[in-house]
């Protein structure tokens, strides 16, 4: 029954009133049931048997929560209790009023159910209807305190949204729908009409003085958003946002779910289709091993890589502190059902990257190890080489001699004519491994090409939010410069696909979809900031830095891409032309401005191998291989 210490006086009142509402719906429809009058015959059924009705009530009613129900809160589904309370309570009367040889016409027992189930809806949802009103007098009675709120989606996200906003002790209140479909223009979703399209904003959002928009489309394209974002920063409103569906619980929109734009919303780029039992049947069960596991796309590969169940995961990184807090977390998720070792080393030392492999027998191996800062490679360009080159090398030879099945480079656009020392020694690493694959055929080895990562270490990104919260400006290179940006989680998920469909000597390109212009990238992380562009935060031109150019590519002239299952996955036709490769090379030796007691007779022997490698079996091409020079050995050329 009720348990005391939760009775309050809306649960007694409640409770009072669905319990004479037994008493009176039957009274009723003995009356109805007989052409307005209450027969003497029927009447003394009643008085013989009109306890049962609370009784029974009393019982039914508590069992189905009909009191454990916040009815000022309350949804569709709730409702449902209600009925099934009515009707289990009528049957369970009429077994009792049978047994003691009392009982009403059938048409009686009908009408009976139709009343008291009215009735008991009537009063929640006045109660309801009366919350719901104190509750929006509340939040105007002070408009200073009132955020008033425009909605632009009017589908389903919008509508429990809506619903949401009400039902919730926020001090939101939903003033106006938006939404692109004429048909529904000036209908109203739960009260709250629509009132114009994506176009209108700016205008409404003047006419209602409207402190908020928030955008509830979550299966909307990432370019919809992106429009929309660009009309929505036409007005002085908040933008907030819903996340799209593959982010939200069970598909179900809550009020905690509303944040602020980020800008991976405004990439205009929609989510990754990948083949998961391929890349699930490419992965479960290996052992595999990550390089560089602690940085910004390694990181990001041991997370994807760690839910498709490998036998065993390796974390190979040579600062501590980052691969440090990635064990933290893969145990806090995973305990110990995930079997993954932290192993600190660097890519450059041979003797430990050849323990690895003894020890462990990788089978795939995703190297993400390199030193990628432009600037800093200009300014450090043989340690470049010893670190990006040499590692390379060092990392995918082992892994040939271990037969390891796939080694899989993460090279960048910045390979393609390169004008900086990173660029061209990752060009390098791309022709070496190229150069394996036909040295060691039980191993496929692949590259991955693409543009920048959002929220990388060192990107330009974290830099214009320091300087906007710091400095408050924002120093853009060029006001022409733009660049090819996609998430980390894209980009780590298309490298797990492309590995899948690798068989070895390919270079997989990944559709960056269209160039940022940095300056508008800046631009948009002012505004996500809450500043007004060139006017509360300035952004200074400084000019191109060493090595930079103004627009990347994604593969060479000579190349020629051909489209994998993937839609965002390519294939380059590559360039093998030795006497072509080897001006290319002695080009990139040049950015790299190293003498050639180290570089020069390196590259030679790889340039060897790839000009013999027609004519020889990978047993004869094997003693060609380099070794790898001794670092000490490797200077600055003098300019």
């Amino acid at each position: 029954m009720l348990n005391r210490k939760r009775l309050t006086p809306k649960k007694i009142f409640l409770f009072v009133y669905d319990l004479g509402a037994t008493l009176i719906a039957m009274l009723l429809a003995i009356f109805v049931t007989n052409n307005g009058v209450i027969p003497t015959g029927q009447w003394q059924i009643f008085v013989n048997s009109w306890f049962v009705l609370p009784v029974t009530a009393l019982i039914i009613f508590t069992l189905v929560g009909f009191y454990d129900q916040m009815w000022a809160f309350a949804r569709g589904s709730q409702y449902l209790v209600l009925v099934a309370g009515t009707t289990l309570q009528l049957i369970l009367s009429v077994l009792v009023m049978q047994i003691m040889d009392q009982h009403f016409n059938f048409s009686t027992y009908v009408v009976y159910w139709f009343l008291l189930t009215s009735a008991v809806f009537l009063i929640r949802f006045i109660y309801r209807f009366y919350s719901s009103s104190v509750r929006s007098k509340k939040a105007g009675g002070d408009r200073q305190s009132q955020i008033r709120v425009m909605i632009v989606g009017a589908g389903e996200a919008g509508s429990q949204l809506i619903n949401e906003l009400k039902n919730s002790m926020t001090n939101r209140v939903p003033l106006l729908l938006i939404d692109d479909n004429p048909l529904i223009l000036n209908y109203k979703n739960n009260g709250v009409p629509v009132l114009g399209n994506r176009h209108d904003i700016p205008v409404l959002a003047e006419k209602y003085d409207i402190d908020e928009i928030i955008i509830a489309m979550p299966s909307a394209s990432r370019n919809t958003i992106r429009s929309i974002v660009d009309i929505c920063y036409q007005t002085e409103s908040r933008v907030s946002i819903l996340p799209f569906y593959t982010q939200l619980q069970n598909s179900k929109v809550r009020l905690a779910d509303v944040r602020d734009i980020t800008i991976e919303d405004l990439l205009g780029r929609d989510e990754v289709n990948l083949n998961l039992e391929q890349i699930s049947k490419y992965i479960r069960g290996k052992t595999v091993l990550v390089t560089g596991g602690g940085g910004s796309i390694g990181s990001e590969l041991v997370r994807q890589i760690a839910a498709y169940k490998p036998a065993v995961l390796l974390i190979l990184d040579i600062y501590e502190n980052s691969v440090y807090d990635l064990q933290q977390e893969l145990l806090m998720i995973y305990g110990n059902s995930l079997n993954f070792q932290v192993l600190i080393g660097s890519v450059r030392d041979q003797r430990r990257v050849a323990q690895i492999f003894n020890e462990w027998k990788p089978e795939l191996v995703f190297h993400a190890a390199a030193h990628k800062h432009v600037p800093l490679m200009e300014d450090n360009p043989c340690e470049a080489v010893i670190n990006n080159v040499y590692g390379t090398y060092n990392v995918a030879r082992q892994a040939g001699r271990a037969k390891a099945e796939h080694f899989v480079l993460i090279s960048t656009d910045k390979a393609v004519n390169p004008t900086n020392v990173m660029g061209a020694t990752k060009r390098m690493c791309e022709i070496i491994t190229l150069a394996l694959n036909k040295v060691f055929k039980s191993t496929n080895f692949a590259a991955v090409r693409f543009g920048n990562v959002l929220g990388s270490n060192g990107s330009v990104i974290p830099l214009f939010e320091r300087q906007i919260k710091e400095q408050k400006r924002v120093t853009v290179t060029d006001p022409e410069v733009t660049r090819y940006f996609m998430t980390i989680s894209e980009a780590s998920s298309l490298v797990l696909q492309a590995s899948a469909y690798a068989q070895g000597g390919e270079i997989f390109v990944l559709d960056m979809g269209r160039p940022v212009k940095i300056i508008d990238l800046a631009k948009d992380l002012i505004r996500l900031s809450g500043f007004i562009p060139d006017e509360e935060i300035p952004i200074d031109i400084i000019g191109l830095r060493p090595g930079e150019k103004l627009h990347e590519e994604l593969y060479l002239d000579q190349e020629e891409t051909v489209q994998t299952e993937n839609e965002k996955i390519m294939t380059l036709q590559q360039v093998e032309d030795t006497l072509y490769l080897k001006d290319e090379v002695q080009h990139l030796m040049r950015l790299c401005r190293c003498n050639s007691v180290g570089l020069r007779p390196f590259m030679d022997a790889i340039l060897c191998i790839l000009r013999e490698c027609e004519e020889k079996s990978p047993d004869e091409l094997k003693p060609l291989l380099p070794e790898i020079p001794d670092e000490k050995s490797v200077i600055v050329q003098a300019n």
